[in-house]
């Protein structure tokens, strides 16, 4: 994991527990307040709103839990068509004459070794960028000598066919993934989130200020699961950063590099 990104996800979610325990502290001395004016007890039709918020709270945490989820998966399958895009245009090279074969075999495993590095170490903005700056240039270095050998009048048949659809494939899938690293809900979303996670603690204290007692065991459990629920949303969004991760798929592409040797 991490440690920038995971003790910023970490105060977050202790930041949103605390702020809702808060919350729900200032909720209960309103009630109390309340109360204390008029001894019938609380407001009445409070049990419509608080039921909308919760609702909204509910629909919102599950929505975003769903979002994160999916794109979570989406990245992963997003490796797997990487590797297979790699592995089907490397092996179309043997289509080409035999000469041209080795420096672009060559070429593809110095592509794979910058796209292993470009997600490696994906909180160094620096390296990436050199290492997608890298890749891209050999791309075109990859897409000129191909082209090139397909065109030489030695060449039978049209590898041309096969070879050329695969290499697009295997270019268009990088801008595919690097978008859908970008790809995350809008930043109002998440304030919702948050705002609603207090406004629900605040009704939660308004509601317990009947009892004579405070009753934390409740208040915590709302506020912990709450907090957790947000917290493993936003490890999702980032499974390179945090707990949740999606380095294990890389194994694919690594299994795929040393086939190539």
């Amino acid at each position: 994991m991490n440690s920038a990104f995971g003790l910023i996800a970490l105060f977050l979610a202790a930041g949103i527990f605390l702020g809702m325990v808060a919350v729900m502290e200032v909720g209960r001395r309103l009630g109390a307040a309340r109360l204390a004016k008029n001894p019938e007890g609380l407001a009445k039709g409070i049990g419509a709103s608080e039921g909308a918020v919760f609702g909204l709270l509910g629909l919102i945490i599950a929505f975003t839990f769903s979002g994160a989820a999916s794109r979570f998966e989406a990245r992963r399958h997003l490796i797997t068509e990487e590797t297979n895009a790699i592995g089907t245009a490397f092996l179309r090279i043997d289509l080409l004459p035999e000469d041209a074969r080795p420096e672009l075999r060559n070429l593809f495993r110095r592509y794979l070794d910058f796209r292993l590095s470009t997600y490696a170490n994906i909180e160094n903005q620096s390296a990436t960028e050199a290492s997608i700056t890298q890749a891209a240039k050999l791309q075109d270095m990859i897409w000129a000598k191909a082209v090139a050998a397909t065109r030489r009048p030695d060449v039978t048949g049209r590898p041309e066919v096969l070879l050329v659809p695969a290499l697009n494939a295997m270019f268009d899938i990088t801008t595919t993934r690097k978008a859908a690293t970008l790809n995350h809900p809008p930043l109002p979303i998440f304030l919702l989130l948050g705002g609603l996670s207090l406004v629900g603690s605040l009704l939660v204290g308004y509601g317990i200020s009947e009892n004579k007692h405070r009753t934390w065991l409740h208040a915590f459990v709302f506020a912990a699961i709450t907090s957790l629920s947000i917290y493993v949303i936003i490890d999702l969004e980032f499974p390179r950063l945090g707990l949740i991760r999606v380095d294990a798929a890389d194994q694919l592409m690594i299994d795929l590099r040393k086939s190539m040797d």
